[in-house]
């Protein structure tokens, strides 16, 4: 894999943003080839298998779990779900949890509220892992297990490589634990490059065309409904637009109806199921007269979209890691382009401390 350069100017907006979405295809190569640490965890995870599996996060880390409650749904076989942190740290709730996998997300391993839930349903019986991109966190500490996401130190507050290296940590832990060898992911550095190099183009024309959108609604169906959500986060925290994200099924159950000619719709179209279930989706909203961006491996089979963004074809499951990377670089191009710096978005901090 070639390595991919890029210079930063320390008074450019947007610098570390720009830099460390160009590191990705290195930091996901790294994390396969040092994926046998995962596999640590996963081995001791399948010793005594789970009745369910829960996950706890906030923010991107959450959509990262989404993402992993459908790799444990389709890929092992577990019911899982999406924990409510509230019910722990606002309600004193105490659930039963003996024999519950319970996976902390959280790139900081700072987050209060998901250190009190971690350290709580450890002591109702859980077995916990913390996935976290620092080692030496409390959240770390509190996990019985834990998996270091390694994407190194990342100084834009949007996550970038930390979200996507969170989406590879995860995979490499659900395979591991249904006895997988990451052979889909065996080139992801590869697919990654050919995603950000692929694309590059077909992203400059859609920020000419958006940058002056007054809405956008981002939506998709399957594992890249967690792309849909993380493209919505990506685009509201830096482009400062009304940004909103739904399934493509949930979408058609009443939210279209405000669906107009003055809606951008960032839709995701990858190979695969989800992809194939969202083309009603595309029909309908285009029939609104939403003007349409379709991102993903299939992107160029949805006739009704104006612009399509290609992205690397893979397994289904893994199509998320690399969807994501062009995505980000709309929303850095987005906000340059309406005189915005996306490395200092206002009233945010990179680490958020909730409770």
């Amino acid at each position: 894999m070639k390595a991919r350069v890029t210079t930063v100017n320390d008074t450019e907006p947007g610098r570390h943003m720009a830099a460390e979405v160009a590191e990705q295809p290195d930091v996901l190569a790294g994390l396969v080839q040092a994926r046998f640490d995962i596999t640590a965890v996963a081995t001791r995870i399948a010793q005594t298998p789970p009745r369910f599996v829960l996950l706890a996060a906030r923010g991107s880390s959450d959509h990262a779990a989404l993402y992993a409650k459908y790799l444990v749904e389709v890929l092992l076989g577990l019911p899982a779900g999406l924990v409510s942190p509230s019910t722990t740290t606002l309600y004193q709730a105490e659930q039963d949890l003996a024999d519950v996998l319970l996976i902390s997300v959280s790139q900081s391993g700072g987050s209060f509220d998901l250190l009190e839930v971690t350290q709580a349903a450890r002591a109702r019986g859980a077995l916990t892992v913390a996935v976290t991109n620092t080692p030496s966190s409390p959240l770390t500490e509190a996990a019985e297990l834990a998996v270091d996401i390694r994407a190194g130190t990342e100084q834009a507050v949007a996550a970038t490589k930390t979200y996507s290296a969170t989406l590879m940590a995860l995979y490499l832990l659900v395979d591991a634990i249904r006895g997988g060898d990451a052979k889909d992911v065996a080139d992801i550095g590869e697919l990654a490059t050919r995603t950000l190099d692929d694309s590059e183009e077909h992203v400059e024309r859609a920020i000419g065309r958006y940058r002056f959108a007054e809405r956008i609604l981002t939506t998709a169906r399957g594992y890249s409904y967690a792309t849909a959500l993380e493209a919505s986060l990506k685009l509201s925290e830096t482009t400062y637009l009304p940004t909103r994200a739904y399934s493509g099924a949930d979408l058609l159950h009443g939210p279209v109806a405000a669906v107009d000619a003055g809606t951008a719709v960032l839709g995701i179209a990858g190979a695969g199921h989800g992809g194939a279930a969202m083309l009603d989706v595309f029909d309908t909203v285009t029939r609104s007269g939403a003007d349409l961006l379709c991102v993903g491996s299939a992107a160029h089979s949805v006739p009704s979209a104006a612009l399509t963004v290609p992205v690397a074809e893979s397994a289904e499951e893994v199509a998320p890691i690399l969807e994501v990377l062009p995505i980000q670089r709309l929303a850095l191009g987005l906000a340059l382009a309406r005189g915005l710096d996306p490395d200092a978005p206002r009233g945010l901090r990179k680490v958020t401390r909730t409770r």
